[in-house]
């Protein structure tokens, strides 16, 4: 056998070769085994002053006591609603829908085109969007059916956690399509985005003229992957499917293209056999997080009711809370910030006398829409539709402190 320098290569590369496979492997193994087995966290200490702390990190972690997480299901996954201080939502733990799965998507090759009735169609590159003027807004996001399919069922999260409020950055729809220049005739635009499934919704021009986003950014960092990366179009107040994440073509045209999301889909079905089309505001809601079902009290004495309230018209100015099942109603407080289209926070001083009571809240925004009562949405639609639940929720808390669904 030769051992001249080409052998020595040869030798040398199947060790490096070999090497990394039982490197690769045994951390496979140690995977494995580690997926088997949890690890034993230590506990804290007693006396934190008296033991070194941990060194800076590149991403910050919560603490290893917080455990609140979205609940997965399909092609969507729920706001922990419970477990919110504020008004914000974290962007780990906003909800998310999508139709086709996340897709993965390199800013550096993703373009927006901007076509249809313009004298100047654009083709824009992320480097390009970025360069025009941006603005920074505080707005919730709401699927059009949450609520409705857990009626009388599930704690808040379950039944409710389609919904969350951020902080969007971005850029105004309304001045790129200037730039583009949109022609006379023009009353809607198509959105388009990039997954799979093609998402395609069709938007009022005067909407896309007003508040619309191009938003790359989400709570001060770009955009999470789940939330539209690395570019979605945000429709302030208005369902979250418009809200096309991914977007890629954004055609402005005469009338809507009536797509599939638009027709067999997000349609209510009223009591005359016609459907209602393009319902597109959601109306205003509000919920008690706190005691909300799943959750116990520890006895008799003073709690404080909290919760959220929203609307897509506007701004919340007023919220009332009821502690016998809606006989009777009080006012809560409004917790500053009170923004349009965005979560405020309500709360409530109360104390429990250690009987069974049913918790309630309603609000009213600044154009004097009040939030329904079951029985009402339901004397209005029939029992055939899907979309837009706003109806008051229940809760009932059981003398052992024990909170459930109460919502008939």
């Amino acid at each position: 056998m030769k051992s001249g320098p080409s052998n020595r290569r040869r030798f040398l590369k199947s060790g490096v070769g070999l090497g990394a496979a039982l490197v690769a492997g045994a951390e496979a193994g140690l995977a494995a085994d580690d997926a088997k087995t949890p690890a034993v966290q230590p506990p804290a200490p007693d006396d934190p002053t008296k033991v070194q702390g941990r060194r800076a990190s590149a991403y910050g972690e919560r603490s290893r006591f917080e455990g609140a997480v979205r609940i997965p299901q399909g092609q969507s996954s729920l706001t922990p609603l419970q477990a919110m201080t504020g008004i914000i939502t974290p962007s780990s733990l906003h909800f998310e829908r999508h139709h086709a799965g996340v897709p993965d998507i390199d800013p550096r090759r993703h373009r927006l085109m901007i076509h249809g009735m313009v004298d100047r169609p654009l083709v824009l590159t992320m480097d390009d969007l970025k360069r025009y003027p941006s603005v920074t807004r505080i707005y919730f996001m709401e699927c059009s059916g949450n609520g409705f399919r857990k009626r009388g069922e599930g704690t808040v999260q379950e039944a409710h956690g389609l919904t969350s409020c951020a902080e969007w950055t971005g850029v105004n729809l309304g001045l790129v399509l200037r730039e583009a220049g949109v022609q006379a005739g023009a009353s809607w635009i198509v959105a388009e985005g990039s997954d799979a499934a093609k998402m395609t919704r069709s938007v009022p021009l005067a909407k896309a003229m007003n508040d619309v986003l191009l938003a790359y950014g989400q709570n001060g960092e770009a955009i999470r992957p789940e939330q539209g990366y690395p570019v979605r179009m945000f429709v302030p107040g208005w369902e979250g499917n418009i809200s096309v994440k991914w977007v890629r073509r954004i055609k402005v045209v005469d009338a809507p293209y009536q797509t599939r999301e638009e027709t067999s889909k997000y349609t209510d079905l009223m009591p005359t056999g016609k459907a209602r089309q393009f319902t597109f505001e959601m109306d205003p809601k509000s919920l008690i997080t706190f005691p909300s079902a799943g959750q116990k009290l520890q006895g008799p004495g003073f709690y404080e009711i909290s919760g959220l309230a929203w609307s897509g018209r506007g701004a919340i100015r007023r919220v009332e809370v009821s502690t016998d099942g809606g006989r009777t109603w009080k006012d809560a407080a409004l917790q500053s910030p009170v923004l349009p289209i965005a979560y405020t926070r309500f709360r409530y001083a109360w104390k429990w006398d250690g009987s069974e009571v049913v918790l309630q809240s309603r609000c009213t925004d600044e154009h004097g829409d009040t939030q329904p009562p079951l029985e009402a949405l339901v004397k209005a639609r029939g029992e055939n539709w899907n979309y837009h639940f706003n109806a008051i929720q229940s809760w009932k808390v059981n003398k052992d402190g024990n909170v459930e669904n109460a919502l008939a």
